[in-house]
């Protein structure tokens, strides 16, 4: 009998918590959703900072930034966060019709356990790592153990789609076939805080914020001052993907765009357009340049 009540009740929380979550949503003057990334950078400061300055609110869900592009292609949310751009050539169905806000700038990290020795990699390293073709961190300076490799399930993922520009330069590059494949992120996140041989690749958005060792590459750190300037070299645009925007939308994309918005992404420690203007001759991977909405430096 306590068995079945206690079930009865987490039944009964989840769908009180679904209805409020359903009827927030409903209330809101914006919906949002996408990359877990681009909301921890900014976008969930921003929308309390617009909340305050003009009363609007938006509602934020999560799903990555293959689920932020496709609705707001599908017009299923007003505003879709994403890390890497739409690829139309690719999805003309699912990503056709966006238009790419850009509106700050992250980057590509390599984690590893805080126990772990290894303090820094060359990109050659990094991407010989994740091909599967260095298996030992006694290669590399570390100990004599098996280096076990955690990816992010799939090739359009924001970070697995971008990670493989970078490092591959190759969009449909596999990772190496003995590496460990989880759903997201955060579990990526999450299993390389846990596990002290793992190494795995995240934004410096959300790695940051875990209990993981950032490695420098090419001998330099992933701060902001090096990702704004571009010395740390994995640096990527993050996006707004909206279809044409109007009334409550374009309004929130001219305010993420001004100067206030533009310090509230400064004030999370991500580097803005403003403190990234020297990255935009610097980016190797620009595509679809003529959706880019508000395109800083050109």
């Amino acid at each position: 009998m306590k068995i079945v009540k206690t079930i009865f009740m987490i039944l009964t929380a989840v769908c009180l918590f679904t209805a409020s979550d359903a009827a927030f949503a409903e209330k809101a003057d914006i919906t949002w959703t996408g990359c877990g990334i681009t909301r921890k950078a900014f976008m969930a400061e921003c929308a309390q900072a617009y909340k305050k300055s003009t009363g609007k609110i938006i509602a934020l869900s999560g799903g990555g930034a293959k689920k932020g592009i496709r609705d707001a292609a599908a017009g299923k949310a007003d505003i879709g966060g994403s890390c890497r751009p739409c690829l139309p050539d690719l999805y003309p169905k699912q990503e056709s019709g966006v238009m790419m806000t850009h509106v700050a700038w992250d980057a590509i990290v390599i984690m590893v356990h805080p126990a772990n020795p290894v303090i820094g990699l060359t990109t050659d390293q990094v991407t010989k790592i994740f091909k599967g073709e260095i298996k030992s961190w006694k290669e590399i300076g570390g100990e004599n153990v098996p280096i076990t490799v955690v990816t992010r399930r799939g090739k359009i993922s924001g970070v697995g789609y971008m990670a493989r520009k970078m490092l591959f330069n190759d969009r449909h590059a596999n990772f190496s076939r003995f590496s460990v494949n989880l759903k997201s992120s955060a579990p990526v996140e999450k299993k390389v805080e846990s596990v002290k041989n793992a190494i795995g690749i995240s934004g410096v958005s959300s790695a940051r914020k875990r209990k993981v060792r950032l490695l420098a590459i090419d001998s330099v750190d992933p701060t902001k001052e090096n990702i704004a300037n571009a010395t740390y070299p994995l640096f990527r645009p993050l996006f707004l993907m909206t279809r044409e925007p109007t009334g409550d939308v374009k309004d929130f994309l001219d305010w993420i765009l001004s100067e206030e918005g533009q310090k509230v992404i400064s004030d999370q420690g991500t580097v803005n357009l403003e403190e990234g203007r020297g990255l935009v001759k610097k980016f190797r991977y620009w595509e679809h340049t003529n959706l880019i909405r508000n395109y800083k430096g050109r």
